[in-house]
């Protein structure tokens, strides 16, 4: 977790407050990066089941992994919202807040009375972020959904897969991540600098089908150009050309080929032994797929360990498709810190480094919830008794 080992300068989102509300994926996550970048993140959990993220999934102990990789560097605060002491709690924590990130269904926080309008009035430089399937308006706002659901209601999911197939599901949520985690941190990070700069927050109303859709930029210009997307499999980037997809390997493994400029592919093609093969660069339809069949034999001849010893020697966008285990003990992306160990558990580093960040071992996700709920009332100003009676009351 440490960008520059010997560094001495602060974390940039050093002295910002944000109390994270969020669930499961999209919100822990983005709360998850402010964070590791400084910020300190209060995660609420209830004082029923908390976050339920914590036992979905595979186990690392009593706490799952999903859990724990996407909660470290947080305090975990338990306050049911919904009783008078603590929704009472929960602004006094406010008037001190940068930011709040929900990911209620729309409307559950002003029927706690928590909306913006009422936070604002307790804290007017406070930046709020709701983060939701579809957005806090338009006819689907209050409809259930999930990544696959997001994706396909923005033009993606119809985009993904082999021609002739079906569409193909990644378990890297587009949705979630790219609509949510991604598109939250831009929304907030946004309004907190126009915040500090005029002392007003904002509502950050993030729609993870807006966000997906956003990003969808070659299925727009299709549409643009032709009045209609090819079908899936059959656009520059699925499969219609032999210098751009994935090829078979001799042992079942895969290589993947991104040789779009012509010199790459002139690479390509003089590194495989077949020069012939350089005019089929952008070839389509049938002479295209003619093309892809030759590459496909070739590549075909060969173990992946093979094409990687020819294919390291030759820049020209010819890399092996890694499994996840692969990818974890890859020499570039350990250089980078992108596989790091926090309270004992592998996980992944910050995805941004800048300079001159200084060095802070991280720390685990809260081991239960409610962990830091003492210290982190004493410092909103409650006592002791103050916290005990929260505590005998069923508030915290």
């Amino acid at each position: 977790m440490t960008d520059n080992p010997n560094a001495s300068a602060r974390l940039p989102l050093t002295g910002v407050r944000v109390l994270d509300l969020t669930r499961l994926l999209p919100g822990p996550l983005a709360t998850q990066h402010l964070a590791d970048y400084g910020a300190d993140v209060v995660k609420i959990e209830d004082t029923g089941a908390g976050d339920y993220a914590r036992t979905l999934g595979a186990m690392g102990g009593d706490t799952s992994y999903l859990y724990q990789v996407v909660n470290r560097n947080k305090r975990s605060l338990r306050l049911d919202l919904k009783h008078p002491d603590g929704k009472a709690a929960f602004e006094k924590l406010v008037e001190t807040a940068d930011i709040l990130v929900e990911g209620f269904r729309p409307g559950v926080m002003d029927k706690l009375g928590l909306g913006y309008e009422a936070l604002a009035r307790i804290n007017p430089r406070l930046v709020f972020c709701s983060i939701s399937g579809y957005g806090q308006t338009g006819p689907y706002a209050l409809r259930a959904g999930h990544d696959i659901n997001y994706i396909g209601y923005a033009g993606v999911l119809d985009q993904i897969g082999t021609a002739g197939g079906a569409p193909a599901i990644s378990n890297l949520q587009l949705g979630d991540l790219l609509g949510g985690t991604m598109t939250a941190l831009f929304g907030v990070l946004v309004a907190l600098v126009d915040a500090r700069a005029s002392g007003k927050g904002r509502l950050v109303d993030v729609s993870m089908t807006d966000g997906v859709m956003a990003h969808a930029i070659f299925p727009l210009t299709e549409v643009l150009a032709n009045g209609r997307v090819k079908p899936r499999g059959e656009d520059l980037l699925t499969g219609e050309v032999p210098c751009y997809g994935v090829y078979r390997t001799a042992d079942g493994r895969y290589m993947a080929v991104g040789a779009l400029e012509e010199k790459f592919w002139h690479q390509v093609c003089d590194t495989l032994g077949r020069p012939d093969l350089k005019p089929a660069h952008l070839a389509s339809g049938a002479a295209g797929a003619v093309a892809r069949a030759e590459v496909a034999a070739i590549f075909g001849a060969r173990t992946q360990a093979e094409w990687i010893e020819v294919f390291d020697a030759v820049d020209c966008c010819v890399t092996p498709v890694l499994t996840m285990e692969e990818s974890l003990e890859n020499p570039q992306l350990r250089a980078r810190g992108m596989v790091t160990e926090v309270g004992g558990v592998r996980q992944f580093g910050r995805p941004v480094r800048l300079s001159a960040m200084p060095s802070v071992p991280a720390r685990p996700a809260p081991a239960v919830a409610g962990a830091d709920s003492d210290a982190v009332l004493m410092e909103a100003g409650f006592s002791p008794a103050d916290i005990e009676r929260l505590r005998a009351t069923g508030a915290i």
